[in-house]
């Protein structure tokens, strides 16, 4: 497949910070390749802070009822992500637009990350369309994963230049953000159930710190348990040896400046765990979690692809829920090594947009 084709990529937002996220890098990775992307979004909001300056090369359409296909160019390359399902009227035209050509349009499933061991055996399988719309088409699974027989992790080509190019201190004061010999950590999360141990373990910690934190969801659980503390025991925080800071909100170049910053980072979901990964800090992932704790063997699956240490792996229990144990201390020393290893290992593998567009290709 020749470069400059046209991809549709469809996504519903579900968590503006994951979802979207993960469906705008892979736009944009796309179009600096020279491919040309449509992006299906039944709410761009999250873009109007997360990419205000957009990107050559992807244009935003809206995803709201039935698409009108009359007058529009079918693509060559169709992107459910996580599961999403296009309307009837644009598959048919999809289909119609494969047999007017003879050309066999590619349309793929992009499923959720996960480092479980299925993976690599359901990576790349076709589904042939029996019967409705998309009769005499084929779907392929493909699973983003952190090994060569999977779909790969997305990481931009420049990625490792802009990354040897920063400057911790001029981003930080850029953004206002006082370091003055404080650790700094950011938090992104959900409501971990251990929150309020973590803020009273850093409270009295030798070491000062200071929490740098994401608008929403994170900074509404943090505040929660500030007042909780504050009701409890007023001097918690005594000695100031935790401060916190709210951030605004970020562009994705901003998070990741954030995370390469940073002593230690709190991740969340599947883009932030990954952008994580490449900034080589000591990450803590909390899991979306499941009602049917499926979640717990996916974390251990992660867990053991790190190669991670006995602190590094309870931490992460104990974080998700999964553990009644105490929350441990932090062991950034130990946790680096694990996970500069486990860095160095994903960079040996080709990024899923290196794979996703060879896929294409060798499936015309």
């Amino acid at each position: 497949m020749k470069t400059g084709n046209l991809w549709d990529i469809f996504c519903r937002v579900i968590d503006n910070y994951g979802d979207i996220g993960v469906c705008w890098r892979l736009a944009a990775d796309l179009a600096s390749r020279g491919e040309r992307v449509r992006l299906w979004l039944d709410d761009a909001s999250a873009l109007t802070w997360m990419a205000p300056d957009g990107c050559p090369g992807v244009t935003v359409k809206d995803w709201n009822g039935a698409q009108q296909t009359t007058g529009l160019s079918i693509g060559d390359v169709l992107i459910e992500a996580f599961g999403c399902e296009v309307d009837a009227g644009f598959l048919a035209a999809f289909a119609q637009s494969a047999a007017n050509t003879g050309r066999q349009c590619v349309w793929l499933n992009l499923e959720y990350l996960s480092a479980e061991k299925y993976v690599e055996r359901c990576h790349g399988l076709a589904s042939p369309v029996l019967g409705g719309q998309g009769v005499g088409l084929r779907k392929y699974f493909f699973y983003p994963g952190f090994t060569p027989a999977t779909g790969g992790l997305l990481r931009e080509p420049v990625l490792a230049a802009r990354q040897a190019a920063f400057d911790r201190e001029i981003w930080l004061r850029h953004h206002a953000i006082s370091a003055q010999g404080e650790r700094l950590i950011s938090l992104f999360c959900y409501e971990p159930p251990e929150l309020q141990s973590l803020l009273e373990q850093l409270a009295l910690d030798v070491q000062p710190s200071r929490l740098l934190v994401t608008p929403g969801r994170a900074t509404a659980a943090v505040q929660a348990c500030i007042a909780r503390l504050n009701g409890e025991h007023a001097n918690w925080n005594a000695q100031q040896r935790l401060a916190l800071t709210y951030l605004p909100t970020l562009t994705q170049l901003d998070y990741d400046c954030l995370l390469w910053s940073c002593d230690l980072n709190f991740v969340r979901g599947e883009d932030s765990l990954v952008r994580a990964l490449w900034a080589g800090k000591p990450l803590i992932w909390q899991i979306y979690p499941q009602s049917d704790n499926a979640h717990q063997a996916k974390l251990e699956a992660f867990l053991d692809m790190l190669e991670a240490s006995p602190s590094l792996r309870t931490f992460h229990q104990v974080w998700n829920g999964l553990s009644l144990a105490a929350l441990p201390g932090l062991n950034l020393v130990e946790w680096q090594q694990s996970i500069g290893r486990a860095r160095a290992r994903q960079l040996h593998d080709d990024d899923i947009v290196t794979k996703i567009i060879r896929f294409a290709r060798k499936n015309r």
